[in-house]
């Protein structure tokens, strides 16, 4: 649900502009910003505390008053800039709005439930119309139990009654897809039949056990009895037999 409050910066402007002013600001706890210019109003440089402006943003709100020079400014958030690490404001971008009159703005895709398959966010945001004070902070689209290989496309979100969807219906915004497991590439045939030589090296019969057919024959094996059963040469002479 949108917030019908209008969130209140004081702002400072800005006289000097450039990278060393800007990173003076945010010492001092303040984010750089400005004010587009539009229908014949000028651009203007500013700077508002961060600490207020995290805390309004924290409420959901999105149409915001900026106080400067005894005068007031409604306006909505155009663009933000993160530093490197994504979580700190650098920079900000306000967009000047008449609370009487709608306006296009980007609005987060919310996916609610579990699909049978992978979801694959195509596209995250989609444009809307509405008058400012009824943005919502995001429109939602069920995937719940999506079969695999099914399309979501925006005109299946849920767009309140008081907001316009601008993309176009027929946009598709995600697609169910099968789990796929990458077990590696498939052993070349060199690398198989390399897998069953060492397999057949490590595998030889035990003592006593009837070799292979085809195989050789165990050395000594193919001479006779074993060399323990030789008989003595000259005959079986008894000692108790001289005379």
């Amino acid at each position: 649900m949108s917030n019908k409050n209008v969130g209140i910066l004081k702002a400072e402007p800005r006289k000097t502009l450039g990278t060393r002013t800007a990173r003076a600001l945010r010492a001092e706890g303040r984010i750089p910003a400005m004010i587009e210019v539009q229908e014949g109003k000028p651009h203007v440089d500013l700077s508002i505390d961060e600490a207020e402006f995290l805390a309004i943003r924290r409420q959901h709100q999105h149409v915001y008053e900026i106080q400067l020079g005894g005068k007031a400014e409604t306006a909505l958030v155009q663009h933000l800039d993160w530093n490197v690490f994504g979580e700190r404001v650098d920079h900000i971008e306000f967009r000047r709005v008449d609370l009487t009159k709608k306006t296009d703005v980007e609005v987060e895709i919310s996916f609610v439930g579990h699909s049978k398959g992978v979801l694959n966010h195509l596209i995250t945001h989609v444009t809307v119309r509405a008058l400012p004070l009824d943005i919502p902070d995001e429109v939602e689209v069920s995937v719940a139990d999506l079969e695999i290989g099914a399309s979501v496309f925006a005109s299946a979100l849920k767009i309140p009654a008081n907001v316009e969807l601008v993309t176009s219906q027929e946009t598709l915004v995600a697609r169910i897809s099968e789990l796929k497991v990458d077990l590696g590439p498939e052993p070349t045939v060199e690398a198989a039949a390399t897998a069953e030589g060492t397999a057949a090296a490590g595998t030889a019969p035990a003592a006593g056990a009837a070799p292979a057919a085809g195989a050789p024959a165990a050395a000594g094996a193919a001479k006779g009895a074993p060399a323990g059963d030789k008989k003595a040469p000259g005959g079986d002479k008894k000692g108790g037999d001289k005379k």
